[in-house]
């Protein structure tokens, strides 16, 4: 089985970490990685900002590099994304760009069809809920909006956490609630975002855990930004460095 990454621009920017451990725990499980070197933004940025000439521009660059290297594979090869968000935009809003246009829309297609978010695709195509991590802790998960209501993506992260040796999850008040981040949300709506945060951050502290995980970067750099500023010990941790920890440290 081959999975190539599609590595989003927060994770390629500013938390690298996060796609050298999907590395390690994709290759723990027998897993064949590509990193195709030309991909750039799927475009979702400027499509939620309504920009949408801009996002098919990019968005058609995109198709035509991962349509290059999922041409001659197998059948036993996807494209796995450590973003909820990043993957809704290939899985559903790329019909939606490219609806009229026949030859793009087929494209957009076949993409859609072998995209995976990085916890989807560990429980649904590999069928693992224990990688052989390691890690102690009480951890608690926030749901990230475009995961758990595009994808409907709620229990495979869930079951992935408690398949870590020596982790207890613990649910948090309105763990399915909006950290106000939402991307262009914040920029826009900054008062109503920070008080939707402050809520996201009073439900973590209520939830007694020392460690608080997602699946998306978005998200996690928001409140990790608050608890830091705050100076709440907190940590702010992706599930793919939750997953490939041993002993509290990645691999």
């Amino acid at each position: 089985m081959k999975a190539y990454l599609f590595i989003t621009c927060l994770v390629d920017t500013f938390f690298p970490q996060v796609g050298e451990n999907m590395v390690t725990v994709l290759r723990r499980l027998g897993v064949d990685v590509e990193f195709p070197e030309d991909q750039t933004c799927c475009g979702q940025p400027a499509f939620n900002s309504g920009h949408r000439e801009d996002a098919r521009a990019v968005a058609e660059r995109f198709l035509s590099v991962f349509d290059k290297a999922l041409d001659g594979s197998g059948e036993d090869s996807y494209i796995v994304c450590p973003s909820g968000s990043c993957a809704t935009m290939l899985k559903v809003f790329y019909k939606e760009l490219f609806h009229n246009t026949p030859v793009l829309l087929d494209k957009a297609h076949n993409i859609s069809g072998r995209t995976y978010e990085f916890t989807e695709f560990l429980v649904k195509i590999l069928k693992k809920t224990d990688v052989g991590a390691r890690y102690k802790g009480v951890v608690t998960y926030h749901d990230s909006c475009h995961l758990l209501r595009e994808l409907g993506v709620r229990d495979e992260p869930r079951k992935l956490i408690e398949g870590v040796e020596g982790t207890e999850l613990r649910e948090m008040e309105m763990h399915d609630s909006c950290c106000g981040f939402g991307g262009t949300f914040s920029i826009k709506f900054p008062r109503v975002s920070v008080s939707m945060l402050d809520e996201k951050i009073e439900c973590i502290l209520n939830s007694g855990a020392d460690t608080v995980v997602s699946s998306d970067m978005g998200c996690l750099m928001n409140i990790g930004g608050a608890l830091s500023r705050r100076k709440i010990p907190v940590r702010v941790m992706h599930i793919a460095e939750l997953l490939a920890s041993r002993n509290n440290e990645s691999e």
